[in-house]
């Protein structure tokens, strides 16, 4: 299956893997944007479907994904570029990333990284792995390949640390090695009140039947909130959470019958001191075990925001791409530091 198997140590701290860090100060009472893009390692046009995603149609036709590397270097390039083009419209102070590869088989080594650097040059980042394998050989005809994958976090504001919490994942075999190392990265950057605004970005699992690992993983994450918001620090998390967390199972035309793995989420999940920043305008993941179609594929809000109650949200969009670049469309949100 794989010629290598380890999970990174829990509380990693990152200052040296900040780049380009910059000295500005974050101002309590100014407005701020951030956004978040699960990006899909470049591979997902309409075209593209994952072979370990499966799924019903209303009709009772089942479907099954088919691929499990993009079809080309170019479609990752110009996927990557669009992607990138939609975060950089908005201008945005913060910007989370999921699915970023730096040198994968399935992406053709293309180092979305340094992309994404390249055309957020004014920005500090840093990217904490999250996905690591030195050779997936599944599926046997067509194998995954070497993995070098994680989330990207970048900031116009000087970030004074990042920490990685790893996340418990199932250790069901084959899911396993398709959810290699879970986590999320917590990014602290200082206020002129001399507290932190704690910025979180993750990207919880997928591949995990009954969402038993999920429930442990939102668990951790809860805890980890509560703490840094105890402490006096404002906190804005946000990223892939796949769950439905805007009320949304029912909302969107579809095909498809609802995906077994598609549970719900709300406020009554997070601690009281926080609450989700989401909306449901638009889905902003598809179905993956057929290529999109526009009101065929079953579609779900797995995107946006959770925020701690010293955190003021001025508005929260998702952004409609039509799923061109990703199997996701982004989210963009303003918000204030109270």
């Amino acid at each position: 299956m794989s010629c290598q198997y380890y999970r990174i140590e829990d509380n990693k701290i990152y200052t040296d893997e900040i780049y380009n860090n910059t000295q500005e100060t974050l101002v309590v009472g100014k407005e701020y944007a951030i956004t978040t893009y699960n990006i899909g390692f470049g591979a997902y046009n309409h075209d593209f479907s994952f072979f370990m995603d499966q799924g019903k149609m209303l009709s009772g036709e089942k479907v099954k994904g088919k691929l499990s590397k993009a079809t080309s270097k170019e479609i990752v390039l110009t996927n990557t570029r669009g992607a990138i083009e939609e975060i950089t419209a908005f201008n945005p102070d913060f910007a989370f990333f999921q699915e970023v590869d730096t040198n994968s088989t399935r992406s053709f080594q293309v180092n979305q990284f340094k992309m994404l650097q390249e055309s957020l040059a004014k920005m500090a980042s840093v990217h904490v792995s999250n996905f690591h394998s030195a050779y997936l050989f599944y599926p046997i005809l067509d194998p995954h390949g070497v993995v070098n994958s994680g989330i990207a976090t970048f900031s116009k504001y000087k970030i004074d640390k990042v920490i990685r919490k790893s996340l418990e994942i199932t250790d069901a075999f084959l899911s396993k090695f398709f959810d290699l190392d879970r986590c999320f990265s917590a990014s602290y950057l200082k206020t002129n009140h001399d507290n932190y605004l704690v910025i979180v970005n993750v990207h919880l699992s997928a591949y995990d039947k009954g969402g038993v690992y999920r429930k442990k993983q939102l668990q951790q994450l809860n805890s980890f909130l509560e703490v840094e918001y105890q402490k006096g620090n404002y906190v804005v998390c946000g990223g892939d959470f796949n769950h439905d967390i805007a009320n949304s199972m029912y909302v969107f035309e579809t095909k498809q019958e609802k995906p077994e793995w598609v549970y719900g989420l709300n406020n009554d999940d997070l601690n009281e001191n926080f609450s989700f920043a989401t909306n449901n305008n638009i889905p902003t993941c598809r179905s993956t075990d057929m290529p999109y179609e526009k009101n065929v594929n079953y579609t779900v809000v797995l995107d946006g925001f959770i925020v701690s109650k010293n955190v003021d949200v001025i508005m929260v969009e998702n952004v409609d791409t039509n799923f061109e670049y990703s199997d996701h469309n982004p989210v963009y949100m303003k918000f204030v530091l109270k």
